[in-house]
């Protein structure tokens, strides 16, 4: 299990990051004494930090600079607007990658998986997302079941993952389309309904179709194992 060390200080991110790394599997831990940011790094020895420019006490290229003169662990910048020459200057002191916010937290997994992709190629298995007797590959958009497969665009497999990762709760339909527009795409309702359309027709040999429920106005939901026999 990747673990996760987090150089931040706004806690509904941290929450929110951690919720989401706890779905994928990661331990992840956050700064808690400002003036100890080293030795609590040094201590928890994670595979992958992700770090924040305003920080208390020192910013968050300065702990950056720190790291790098002893580790070369990998570090995703959270920066502030797309273009921002911080986020230039972040790569410049050692950062690996960045993410502008406001951000996607499906958007953050997918920069984490890429980075750690590279630095632990063994790491096959950061590529495959299972539930029950499913598992949908999220680099080649694939979906097996027992000895079947299913390719899906990528756009249906993003949908897929969001429902898979908040598997029997209501996903808006908002929160689908600001997710897909991350690819730069133009998406709309109508175009939502299209791909959830052409996603529920391919994963019908797989009986996982009737498993997508529509909750009216409001999103889709991926039914739990035992609700889909209820």
């Amino acid at each position: 299990m990747s673990k996760i060390f987090l150089i931040e200080d706004d806690q509904a991110i941290i929450s929110a990051i951690r919720l989401g790394l706890a779905k994928w599997k990661y331990e992840s831990q956050a700064v808690t004494d400002w003036e100890q940011v080293l030795l609590q790094f040094e201590t928890y020895q994670p595979d992958l930090v992700i770090m924040d420019i305003t920080l208390p006490v020192f910013d968050g290229f300065y702990w950056t600079t720190k790291i790098r003169e002893a580790s070369t662990v990998p570090i995703i910048f959270l920066s502030a607007a797309d273009l921002d020459p911080n986020a230039i200057r972040a790569i410049a002191v050692g950062a690996d990658d960045y993410v502008t916010k406001p951000f996607s937290i499906n958007v953050l997994i997918s920069k984490i998986q890429a980075v750690l992709r590279r630095v632990q190629p063994d790491l096959k298995n950061l590529d495959l997302l299972k539930f029950d007797d499913y598992q949908l590959n999220i680099l080649t958009n694939e979906v097996y079941f027992k000895q079947q497969v299913v390719k899906l665009t990528p756009n249906e497999a993003l949908i897929l993952k969001l429902l898979i990762l908040n598997i029997g709760k209501l996903v808006s339909k908002t929160q689908i389309i600001q997710s897909l527009w991350q690819g730069g795409s133009f998406i709309d309702e109508g175009i939502l309904n299209v791909n959830l359309s052409r996603l529920r027709k391919k994963i019908k040999p797989l009986r996982l179709d009737q498993r997508i429920v529509t909750e009216r106005k409001r999103g889709y939901r991926l039914l739990e194992k035992d609700e889909e026999n209820n």
